[in-house]
């Protein structure tokens, strides 16, 4: 009998070696994260032999005559596929089923819920753009964390070269302002000048350059690598472009903060008076006209320059939902930025709340060039009390876990026992 559970128990020891030896450590919820994550963004984009619906046509306006564009840096594809699959290709991504989105001119747009991040639904949210002033967001989410809005800021000549009649707040030279007065000139004006001022505050000893480098590190950051800024007003600059996926991360950074909320829902504030340059104060009204018309309107910001065309990012709550909508490229016939962006938020609002056909990705999501990680940070390298082949805590004695040798050595000792009852027998 002794010889029968020795077998036994070798037996099972040998068998259970291999599930012992080679498994690791139980799934916890970071790595069923960073499975997600992968599924989500690492996706290459479809083919269009057979492309899905992804590849329809985006319901478009009889087309316009648009100005000539710089070409555009090549499309990686693992950008292409940020925020899933469905959103890689150049026609329209939306769910079966559902009702066509409104025609719109805009060359790519997207829709999305600016609370979960899910997209309902896009048209080319990865195709190349031309900002405009909409890129003032990206200057919002880089640099207003880190200034405190009752500092006064003087300014500097060189905080007033912007192109000759572009849009701007009409800030005085030598002038002291307040942040929160350049936040709101900026928002509510869309003024060149406020961008400059507030690009050189935020860039530290590297003045207005410090500022722009930051704008660019803080798209990375967002996982808006189709984005790269060139001025901080968005004025048009070589090598500047963005993707309405892009601004949407962006947006949706920019309205996660109260501040930033409660300036881009201002409609009206005042710029104060400068008595040393005999200037009075004047009053600037909020520009964005989907704050003024559209029932629920949370703000957003509008762009336009020749190169770029109109763009338009807005944000507006009905019924407890929250949506974010940017579109770029979009010329004014049949309507103008503001309504077209109006038009898909009402499309949108009309959607199942499940709707969905890709997500915005979270900070820090991606790695540096835009995929993934594909492992857990220190994957691979061996931890104390860790080895590759075991979990973490276990020890290797001669290649074998001690939990194998805590199954056979019981085993041995019955085993043994046995033999010295046989040998007293004898």
């Amino acid at each position: 009998m002794a010889r029968g559970l020795l077998a036994l128990g070798v037996a099972s020891a040998v068998l259970a070696l291999p599930s012992v030896m080679t498994a690791g450590p139980p799934a916890t919820a970071a790595t069923r994260q960073v499975t997600t994550a992968r599924q989500v963004t690492s996706a290459r984009p479809p083919s269009t032999a057979g492309a899905g619906r992804s590849q329809r046509p985006c319901p478009t306006p009889p087309a316009v005559a648009r100005p000539t564009r710089p070409a555009p840096p090549p499309l990686d594809p693992a950008h292409a596929a940020i925020g899933g699959p469905e959103l890689a290709g150049a026609g329209l991504a939306a769910p079966p089923g559902v009702p066509s989105p409104p025609p719109v001119s805009a060359t790519s747009w997207l829709v999305a819920d600016l609370t979960s991040g899910a997209v309902l639904a896009g048209c080319g949210p990865h195709e190349y753009a031309v900002p405009a002033s909409v890129q003032k967001l990206l200057l919002a989410a880089a640099v207003m964390p880190h200034l405190d809005p009752a500092e006064l800021v003087e300014v500097t000549q060189s905080d007033l070269d912007f192109e000759p009649g572009s849009s701007a707040v009409g800030l005085v030279l030598g002038g002291r302002y307040s942040v929160e007065t350049l936040w709101l000139g900026l928002l509510l004006n869309s003024g060149n000048d406020a961008a400059n001022v507030l690009a050189r505050l935020g860039g530290g000893p590297k003045g207005m350059a410090g500022g722009v480098a930051a704008m660019n590190a803080e798209a990375r950051e967002l996982g808006a690598y189709q984005t790269h800024a060139a001025t901080p007003s968005g004025l048009d600059g070589p090598g500047q472009y963005t993707s309405a996926y892009d601004m949407a991360l962006i947006a949706r950074a920019c309205f996660a903060r109260e501040d930033f909320r409660r300036y881009a829902a201002t409609p009206l504030a005042q710029v104060p008076a400068q008595k040393p340059y005999n200037t009075k104060g004047f009053p600037i009204w909020n520009d964005n006209q989907l704050l003024h018309r559209y029932p629920g309107a949370l703000g957003g910001k509008t762009g336009y320059t020749d190169l770029a065309r109109h763009s338009f990012v807005g944000a507006a709550e009905r019924n407890g939902r929250t949506l974010l909508v940017t579109l770029l490229g979009a010329e004014t016939p049949p309507l103008a930025g503001w309504q077209q962006g109006a038009a898909l938020l009402d499309w949108g609002f009309g959607l199942p709340a499940d709707t969905k056909v890709g997500q915005l990705v979270a900070r820090g999501q991606l790695g540096p060039r835009g995929q993934p990680p594909t492992q857990a940070a220190g994957a691979g390298q061996t931890r104390p009390g860790e080895h590759r082949h075991g979990r973490p805590g276990w020890l290797l004695i001669g290649g074998v876990p001690v939990v194998v040798l805590g199954v056979l050595v019981p085993i041995l000792i019955l085993a043994r026992r046995a033999r010295r009852r046989r040998a007293g027998a004898q």
